[in-house]
């Protein structure tokens, strides 16, 4: 096989991979659309939010310690321990869990059957929020994230696939970090898909999804059924920051990671777990083929930053549910 199409083959794997990152950071969106009918606009800022707690819990920072030493004159910092990692993953978990018991009683409970547009910028408002309120806890300066997964070039890949090609091919170069990102992100899709599908709570939040005086009506708790799609989607946030704040760094542009979810959801549909799958495939394959094949060679590169919001904007046009939404149609 020559060089060039091996080349191909790996741009195309490392679409794939990327494409399992999308679909996670998607899924939040879309759990939270299935339960509630509200566009979280909050999701990246609370991917920013799950990893800076996990970065303070892991390495000791003291929660507001800018504001108290700007208050009392101190100069303290850390509690001069490091928490190992898993604990550290529970722990902000726990966080992230409290932090949905937080959002329905002061904010959800108090916006039932409210139009949609109200929903939204009620998400808004909260992502801003949150946003101040992280970097205020934990402090806005770039945090290095180790979860002890290594990075660069997984050397065993490398050297099995090097004689696939000639003198000019060396091995298929995969991160390993994004190799465990996305078996990872496979594993958490596979369990939402099936918990969504064949258990009662998932059902229940199709249900919520549907009406929520009907759900009601029927003895479904709906501010049970919302505290736990937001701690569902907060985990997922947490997974999706840590595995891009590993990748990068913990930092502002951390919380942008929701903009690349946008045309995931428009092609794969608002309320379809499958959909958010298929819709990050398809941009994280799309969007490196592209780049490879017409954007390096003729384009000047630097097509990953617009291609999935051209296809998503192809997709608005000619089928604006995406691919597996549901069609509405409105009598007048």
């Amino acid at each position: 096989m020559s060089a060039d199409f091996l080349f191909g083959v790996e741009v195309f794997l490392n679409g794939l991979m990327a494409g399992v990152m999308y679909a996670l950071v998607a899924l939040g969106f879309v759990l939270i659309f299935k339960s509630s009918g509200i566009f979280n606009y909050a999701q990246g800022v609370m991917a920013l939010f799950a990893a800076q707690t996990l970065v303070g819990i892991q390495t000791g920072l003291i929660p507001f310690s800018h504001m108290i030493n700007a208050v009392l004159g101190t100069k303290v910092h850390h509690f001069g321990w490091n928490v190992p990692t898993v604990v550290a993953i529970l722990l902000t978990v726990g966080v992230m869990i409290l932090f949905a018991i937080i959002v329905e009683k002061l904010i959800l409970k108090h916006l039932v059957n409210q139009e949609p547009i109200i929903l939204f910028m009620a998400t808004i408002g909260l992502a801003y929020f949150l946003e101040g309120f992280g970097d205020l806890m934990w402090g806005a300066e770039i945090k290095k994230l180790d979860i002890g997964i290594p990075q660069g070039g997984n050397i065993w890949v490398e050297e099995n696939t090097a004689f696939l090609g000639g003198d000019d091919f060396f091995g298929f170069y995969l991160d390993t970090l994004d190799i465990y990102a996305a078996v990872i992100a496979a594993l958490l899709v596979t369990s939402l898909v099936l918990f969504s599908q064949y258990t009662k709570t998932g059902r229940a939040l199709r249900a919520v999804a549907d009406d929520h005086q009907a759900a009601l009506s029927v003895g479904i708790s709906l501010r049970t059924i919302w505290v736990i799609v937001w701690s569902i989607a907060g985990f997922v946030a947490l997974v999706a920051g840590v595995m891009w704040g590993a990748k990068s760094g913990v930092q502002f542009s951390l919380s942008l990671i929701a903009l690349k979810a946008l045309p995931v959801l428009m092609l794969g549909g608002f309320t379809s777990i499958p959909g958010a799958i298929v819709g990050g495939l398809i941009i994280g394959v799309g969007e490196k083929m592209f780049e490879f094949l017409i954007g390096a060679p003729y384009l000047g590169g630097a097509t990953e930053n617009w291609f999935a919001y051209m296809l998503a904007l192809l997709f608005l046009i000619f089928r604006p549910q995406g691919l597996f939404g549901e069609k509405i149609i409105e009598r007048v």
